[in-house]
């Protein structure tokens, strides 16, 4: 049997707020961090992003390291006796994908350690799968929660889209929201934390269902296969069944989306074919209406939302169902349960 997870303290830099509180509030209130960028779009016109407002000399790995860190403290400022126990684990964007702002994940780590001033960063972990990988890294806290190798787990994303070899890239690509491609996306930075813990705590969150797997037809596959949200079906069924509650059930979910059509296909496949009893209307949020496409940090950063959800009681029910995937078919799903303060 898998070991409990229970998230007890969040923490998030946004381009919305630079707290958990504030971040969240905004994100509710459909408040965006959208705005015109250094970037050239096509005609001259300024690129739109969502970029963190933090001093201009913050760039590239720095900047990256202390919006990690903020979060961070803010995830322990919550409970101070995780400061010297927990296991971090810090998810980044794929290895591949051109621009990302933290190349060396090991010096990453480094830099964060020396601001946050954390103890034994040698025992971190890097996950660098992009946008799911706070879901793989959950599997991973399961883990040493199991081999009780530590009390508690911090999970933080990091990632940005606004780097000039991302936005070139991506252009180049014709995956930017810009006036002449309404299927894009805008790209934005985040930073989110989360703080886990095996055991259950009033206000905590509790992973009850995980679910990981590939999608064979992800976008733009050079196959040029046709998804059938084969994959994410496989991530729904299987943190369904660990979990108990039929799909039908599920109070409400939140998703990476970023704005192309593809992801909402994708997942509104999984939803229909694995939906069996009647149900009217399930709610979706998603970060990414009022944030843009941050990367790594989206997973944590969807957790802290229902987090603060089911502590202030805007839930849209008991349960609620995350979901993640990249651009390479990785993608994956968790189900938690809120327990009120």
């Amino acid at each position: 049997m898998s070991a409990a997870i229970d998230i007890v303290s969040i923490g998030m830099v946004t381009a919305v707020g630079l707290s958990a509180p504030s971040s969240c509030a905004a994100m509710r209130a459909g408040i965006d961090g959208f705005q015109e960028t250094g970037f050239l779009a096509s005609g001259g016109d300024q690129l739109i992003g969502a970029p963190v407002p933090l001093p201009g000399d913050w760039v590239g790995e720095k900047r990256m390291a202390y919006l990690a860190a903020m979060a961070i403290t803010e995830a322990f400022a919550g409970v101070p006796e995780a400061r010297g126990s927990a296991v971090l684990i810090l998810c980044l964007a794929e290895d591949d994908r051109p621009g990302r702002p933290a190349p060396d994940g090991q010096r990453m780590l480094s830099r964060i350690a020396s601001i946050t001033k954390l103890t034994s960063p040698n025992k971190a972990r890097i996950v660098a799968h992009g946008r799911p990988s706070g879901l793989v890294a959950l599997e991973q806290a399961r883990r040493i929660f199991s081999a009780s190798d530590a009390p508690f787990v911090m999970i933080v994303g990091v990632d940005s889209y606004l780097t000039a070899g991302t936005v070139t890239h991506y252009f180049a690509e014709n995956r930017l929201l810009v006036p002449d491609n309404p299927d894009g996306f805008i790209p934005g930075e985040a930073a989110a934390a989360i703080l886990c813990s095996p055991r259950p705590t009033l206000g905590s969150l509790r992973l009850q269902g995980l679910g990981l797997s590939r999608e064979p037809a992800f976008i733009y596959n050079p196959d040029d296969l046709a998804s059938r949200g084969d994959g994410m079906t496989a991530a729904y069924r299987t943190a369904l069944e660990e979990t108990g509650i039929a799909m039908h059930r599920v109070g409400y979910r939140i998703s990476d989306l970023i704005g192309e059509k593809y992801w909402f296909r994708q997942s509104a496949l999984a939803t229909l074919r694995l939906t069996r009893g009647r149900r009217e209307f399930m709610d979706i949020w998603s970060p990414g209406e009022t944030l843009g496409n941050v990367g790594a940090a989206v997973v944590p950063l969807m957790l802290g939302w229902a987090f603060t959800a089911a502590a202030k009681g805007y839930a849209m029910g008991d349960s609620v169902l995350v979901e993640a995937s990249n651009d390479t078919g990785a993608c994956g799903a968790a189900v938690f349960t809120g327990r009120a303060v």
